[in-house]
């Protein structure tokens, strides 16, 4: 059998050689349009793409900022980042190409959480600002085959239903020069979808997608296949594991250019697929030779190609053969005489095979090229090195290797080594080193925008020239000169106390790579001093990271409201070199970036009375923070491991919270769940936050049933300014220890409560109501019983929100919650 690793290294060379020829054969193109990562319809994108060769793409509208996060803490913007990148390897797998509509963290277009209708989305997004660039990518990829992810629906997400309706309205507008007429202006032209299709089910379709069909090549189904990219999606727990066997997803024709069927093969009847077919339509209706002779002998070239396979110097052959008949066919086409917008349709056509053709040329001369940077991690003004390797693995002789970088517009690089090389046999490697100057107004890292440095490889073999273009395996940020990160990030002032000091702590992280010395202040709001004024660090080296302390004072009256203290680091003569927080986005399967955000501690001042001499237990399922912003607020809040729930002596603890979800990932929480229940029993306080149905929640959880509600969309209030009804006003939780008010509701920020129960015992008092509009009340938000001498206190709000958020009528709620005695 040999060595395993170098058998599966031989293996993936060549799926790769396979995935990198395969859309050779066909000149069709698809787009699946969704409304956040992991919505694409990932089975269905692997048949397409590595099945059946299809140039395919997946356009996106946000970068899912508003969701959880089951992989660690980050929210908002940084799970954006996080999901951005799950989405981007995940389209890897499935070998399609990604679009995503919101262009920069903050975008109008952004998952601003969970929306039951379109027309709320639209209202936060722009219908104008998202239906304007879904137009654009249809008219830059130019799809005969657009699927919508989801149906327009009352039942489905708001956001949902919006792409929903955009990319049905798509079919006819895209075509249109008079919708958005300033696209033609930068060299797009309207273009016409053949067919759009939606997802539909066994017993009303058009097309059937065999997903379960077993791909020998790639040795597993193509819903299989699907799953591996929807593994990608860590931070939502996406992937299943399915076992092989016959399957199909079902889709809908809702528009179409040709009469409707009752059935059809696939999504391509009636479309040209291949350049024989291309070739067939041009004859038909332009009668032009020369075009239809290319097209023909291309369409033979492609045969070719693939009958090689997999014999890697022989596909190598009949690539560059085929790349050779290629440029003769796009100067062909350019001299002919077809219309003007068929000669746009066949010439992107053969420019998205011109890429192809790239890629194919690379696999199968088993070329490998490497950008290396001496590092990833720059500053404005500094200059760096970076090195182009190419390695031939293969058995062909490649000729005429020039090297050189892409980089911005306004970097400049100059090689220290010669840049061409006559020739690169087998086991050869060859390189290129670059001194390369980053200007001193070069744009900070934005995470969402192209590779910063690219390597590009010119190279000729079989009288043909060819193009690799390669990012480094690692991100090449410009960073600040300085990170500054305080800590706390975000704190509370109680205005009971309003004269207590703050303690502030900057960590300051250089990212220079020269020795040098920064000067940190405190800018805080006027009437508040800090001591010491400033602090000054040196560092010797990059990435070494020191601290400064300080002390704040707030001033001598100090009203409720929201104030901000920022760091700030100044060069000797006072020149701010940074401002700016960078923090590090860093998992296995997505690697290293980078969040640039505005350094600055949030302040939320109010009253807040805190009781006395209270020992509370949080049991975190690690997708929530409340435990540690209990402490800052002075709460005696320990973390409790569940072998401590198991096996320690509870009693000691006068609350015990659960944290969202902890049944459903801590599962030994279920096994010793009647050790809680009798903690209860005995006189203890127990708050136990929201959960979902598929989190192993049952009834018998809870001292008396709880049912959570099944649907998606219906049970959850998603207007955080929803209307709250106080339905036990008498009740401890709205008075002890602080006074609950309708103040207390306002300001709560992206939802009110989600997975909300369903049913419940009639033990439990009813506490609050609410709704989004026009729709019936929810009344088991937040329940609360006693039982034996202790309180059970489950509640569905949005506490993970809120609490981070610093909201101060959910903070001021949440202590007197953990205060409920009997």
């Amino acid at each position: 059998m040999g060595n395993s690793e170098g058998s599966t290294r031989s293996l993936h060379g060549l799926i790769d050689l396979w995935t990198a020829i395969k859309p050779l054969s066909t000149i069709a193109s698809a787009m699946n349009t969704g409304a956040h990562p992991d919505d694409e319809h990932s089975a269905m994108l692997a048949y397409l793409s590595l099945g059946k060769g299809v140039s395919t793409s997946s356009i996106i509208a946000t970068r899912g900022e508003g969701g959880q996060n089951e992989i660690g803490c980050e929210l908002g913007n940084a799970l954006g980042i996080i999901r951005t990148r799950e989405l981007e390897e995940a389209s890897k797998a499935c070998n399609v190409t990604l679009g995503v509509l919101s262009e920069s963290p903050g975008d109008a277009i952004h998952d601003f959480g969970f929306s039951k209708s379109a027309d709320e989305t639209f209202r936060k997004w722009g219908e104008t600002v998202v239906y304007e660039r879904l137009i654009r990518k249809i008219r830059e990829l130019r799809p005969d085959v657009v699927i919508q992810t989801f149906l327009n629906e009352p039942t489905t997400h708001g956001h949902h239903r919006a792409i929903a309706i955009l990319t049905s309205r798509a079919f006819t507008d895209a075509a249109d020069p008079l919708v958005f007429p300033e696209h033609e202006e930068k060299g797009l032209k309207p273009w016409q979808i053949k067919k759009l299709y939606s997802p539909a089910d066994a017993d009303d379709y058009h097309v059937a997608v065999p997903v379960g069909d077993y791909d020998q090549t790639y040795g597993a189904s193509y819903l299989q296949l699907g799953e591996d990219a929807r593994f990608m999606h860590k931070s939502q727990g996406m992937g299943v594991h399915y076992d092989e066997g016959p399957t199909s997803n079902y889709y809908k024709l809702e528009s179409s250019i040709h009469p409707v069927k009752d059935r059809e093969p696939d999504y391509f009847d009636g479309i040209a697929f291949t350049f024989e077919d291309l070739a067939l339509e041009i004859a038909a209706l332009h009668q032009q030779p020369a075009v239809i002779k290319s097209l023909l002998r291309l369409h033979a070239d492609a045969a070719e190609v693939l009958a090689a396979y997999p014999r890697f110097a022989q596909v190598a052959f009949r690539v560059h053969q085929m790349k050779a008949t290629l440029a003769d066919a796009i100067e062909v086409v350019r001299q002919s005489g077809l219309t003007e917008e068929a000669k746009v349709d066949v010439l992107h056509r053969l420019s998205v095979k011109e890429a192809q053709l790239n890629r194919a040329s690379r696999e199968a001369l088993s070329l490998v090229v490497k950008l290396k940077p001496e590092s990833g991690e720059l500053v404005a003004g500094q200059t760096t090195r970076m090195a182009v390797t190419v390695y031939n693995g293969g058995s062909i002789d490649v000729l005429d290797l020039k090297l050189r970088l892409q980089l911005p517009e306004d970097w400049r690089s100059e090689p220290l080594t010669e840049v061409h090389i006559p020739k690169l046999g087998y086991n050869q490697t060859g390189s290129a080193t670059f001194e390369v100057m980053v200007p001193a107004a070069a744009n900070e890292f934005r995470p969402y925008e192209p590779p910063a440095a690219v390597a590009v490889v010119q190279y000729a073999a079989f009288g043909t020239e060819s193009f690799i273009r390669v990012a480094p395996d690692m991100q090449v940020a410009v960073l600040p000169a300085y990170s500054l990160t305080p800590s706390p990030a975000a704190t509370i002032l109680n205005t009971l106390h309003a004269s207590e000091e703050i303690d502030v702590k900057v960590a300051v992280k250089n990212y220079r790579s020269d020795p040098s010395r920064t000067v940190i202040t405190l800018d805080v709001p006027n009437g508040w001093s800090v001591e010491p004024a400033t602090c000054e660090l040196s560092f010797s080296f990059q990435d070494e990271t020191k601290s400064a302390a300080f002390t704040v004072r707030p001033g001598s009256t100090v009203e409720n409201g929201q104030y901000m203290i920022r760091p700030i680091a100044r060069l000797t003569d006072g020149t701010i070199v940074s401002d700016k927080d960078v923090r590090v986005i860093e998992y296995p399967h997505i690697r290293r970036t980078y969040h640039i955000q505005p350094a600055q501690l949030t302040i939320q001042a109010f009253d807040l009375r805190i009781p006395h001499n209270q020992r509370v237990g949080y049991v975190s399922s690690g997708f929530d923070n409340i435990d540690r912003y209990l402490r800052q607020i002075g709460v005696n809040c320990v973390n409790l491991e569940v072998n401590e729930i198991q096996y320690g002596d509870l009693s000691q603890y006068d609350t015990i919270v659960l944290g969202i979800r902890a049944y459903g990932f801590l599962r030994e929480l279920t096994c010793c769940n009647q050790r809680l229940m009798q903690y209860v029993e005995n006189g203890g306080n127990l708050v136990v936050q929201y959960h979902k149905p598929e989190d192993k929640w049952k009834k018998e959880l809870a001292p008396y049933p709880i049912v959570l509600g099944e649907s998606l969309i219906d049970w959850r209030v998603t207007d955080e300014n929803s209307p709250i009804t106080v339905l036990a006003p008498d009740h401890p939780v709205f008075h002890t220890p602080n006074l609950i008010t309708a103040d207390d509701w306002r300001n709560w920020v992206h939802e009110r409560s989600i997975y909300n129960p369903a049913r419940w015992g009639s033990e439990y008092c009813e506490l609050i109501a609410t709704s989004d509009p026009g729709e019936p009340e929810f009344r088991g938000i937040f329940l609360t019983a006693p039982y034996g001498k202790g309180t059970y206190t489950y509640s569905s709000l949005a506490w993970f929100r809120e609490i981070p958020a610093l909201v101060p009528g959910a903070i001021r709620m949440f202590v007197n919650m953990i205060s409920l005695k009997r």
